[in-house]
C-alpha cells in the first residue's frame, strides 16, 4: 500500500564534522541560538545528552507552524559520528505510526558530508511524505554550519 517511506538527503558541512555530531549529542539545547527560526528550543526529560535511552523534547517551526517533538535516543555510534532518534510524542505523530530520523557524517575526498535519513510508516494513503521536513533539515544543517563558520 505504500505507507512505509524512507528519504535521504547529505549536505556538504564546511565547518567540521565533529562539531556538527557534538553540537547534537551533547549540547543540542544550543541548536536554537544556531538555527533559531527554525529550532525554539530542546530539553530533557530522561536521562542524560549525550546517551542512549536519553528522552528530549524539541520545539520547533516547520512550514510556519509551531510544532512540538518527543523523541528518544536509540543509537549513538561514535565512530560514524551517527545518531538516531525514535518519535515518541508530538506532531508527527498525528501523520505517521513510525518515525525515526537518522544523521550521520562522513568525510569523502577531505569534504565533510551530514546526510539525513527520515524512515516513516503514514497512518494511511493520504498522509504525504515528509519531504518538507528532510528540507528542514537541509536548512537546520544550513544554519548551523553558518553559525560556526561566523564564528
Amino acid at each position: 500500500m505504500g505507507l512505509h517511506g524512507k528519504l535521504v538527503a547529505a549536505i556538504e558541512f564546511k565547518a567540521g564534522g565533529d562539531v556538527f555530531h557534538e553540537l547534537f549529542r551533547y549540547n543540542p539545547q544550543h541548536i536554537s541560538t544556531a538555527s533559531p527560526g527554525n529550532v525554539q528550543g530542546c530539553d530533557l526529560h530522561e536521562g542524560e545528552f549525550g546517551h542512549v535511552g536519553t528522552i528530549i523534547s524539541w520545539r520547533y517551526t516547520h512550514e510556519g507552524k509551531e510544532k512540538r517533538a518527543k523523541q528518544v535516543i536509540q543509537v549513538i555510534d561514535e565512530e560514524k559520528k551517527l545518531m538516531e532518534f525514535k518519535m515518541l510524542e508530538g506532531d508527527l505523530m498525528e501523520l505517521y505510526r513510525d518515525f525515526v530520523i537518522t544523521f550521520h557524517v562522513e568525510t569523502k575526498a577531505g569534504i565533510d558530508l551530514v546526510t539525513w535519513t527520515l524512515e516513516y510508516e503514514m497512518l494511511n494513503e493520504d498522509v504525504e511524505h515528509p519531504i518538507t521536513l528532510l528540507s528542514y533539515f537541509i536548512d537546520v544543517t544550513k544554519d548551523i554550519e553558518a553559525h560556526h563558520l561566523a564564528n
